[in-house]
């Protein structure tokens, strides 16, 4: 599942006419992670570590991919599916689901999982997910910023759609930049950060659709995005 869906994200990307993702399952789990029975001993410390390596790419993929990556979560979210909403970019939950980190409970512990998790929410509401592996409800995930919204069951599609198409409007090498850039400046230092991206606001200043999108707002008509990497 983690190769397929990496083959998938890196295949879709190639479509200059992608602006956005959608992550989402059928049933009532959205992905309760990695199945134990591949880490037995039977199977080997080689193909634990070629599980754990297709994990990390997946995860490292996402955040790199020049599009956002929403999580359309209706269900069940945990251990490495839980590290995988952690990891989206947006993140919309219906009423029913729920988020944890249960490994402890079966001697294996969310150490990758609590990655993403650990810089989706506060280190303590990570810790006690951790050490628990207690679930948290939709409301309590979008209280500590491991989901964007919450809504019903019913109408999860159309919000994570109304996100999607609102998303679509905008220039995609605008889009690709900000991401990037995002990810690069949050774990640097206040100094840092604010050089990088004064440096990054000059080069979206440099992109056509920079420059299209200012002559638009002054000239008060809607953009018309040439979606050039120039």
């Amino acid at each position: 599942m983690l190769q397929s869906l990496q083959k998938d994200l890196v295949h879709e990307v190639d479509d200059k006419d992608l602006r956005v993702i959608v992550i989402a399952a059928n049933g009532p789990v959205f992905s309760s992670g990695h199945n134990l029975k591949e880490f037995t001993v039977v199977h080997g410390k080689t193909n634990h570590a070629d599980v754990f390596d297709a994990c990390i790419k997946l995860m490292t993929t996402i955040q790199t991919l020049p599009v956002p990556v929403i999580a359309q979560v209706n269900g069940l979210a945990t251990a490495a599916g839980c590290q995988l909403v952690a990891g989206c970019d947006i993140a919309i939950a219906s009423e029913k689901s729920k988020f944890a980190t249960p490994g402890v409970n079966v001697g294996l512990f969310c150490s990758t999982p609590a990655v993403a998790l650990g810089r989706a929410v506060p280190k303590k509401v990570a810790l006690e997910m951790l050490f628990t592996g207690e679930p948290i409800s939709a409301h309590e995930a979008l209280m500590h910023g491991l989901v964007s919204k919450v809504v019903s069951e019913e109408n999860l599609e159309a919000e994570t759609m109304k996100i999607a198409h609102k998303i679509c409007q905008a220039s995609r090498p605008v889009i690709a930049l900000g991401k990037a850039t995002f990810y690069k400046q949050i774990s640097q230092s206040l100094e840092d950060a604010y050089r990088l991206t004064s440096q990054v606001m000059l080069q979206n200043l440099e992109l056509k659709d920079g420059q299209e999108g200012i002559e638009a707002f002054t000239q008060k008509r809607k953009p018309v995005w040439t979606n050039s990497l120039e």
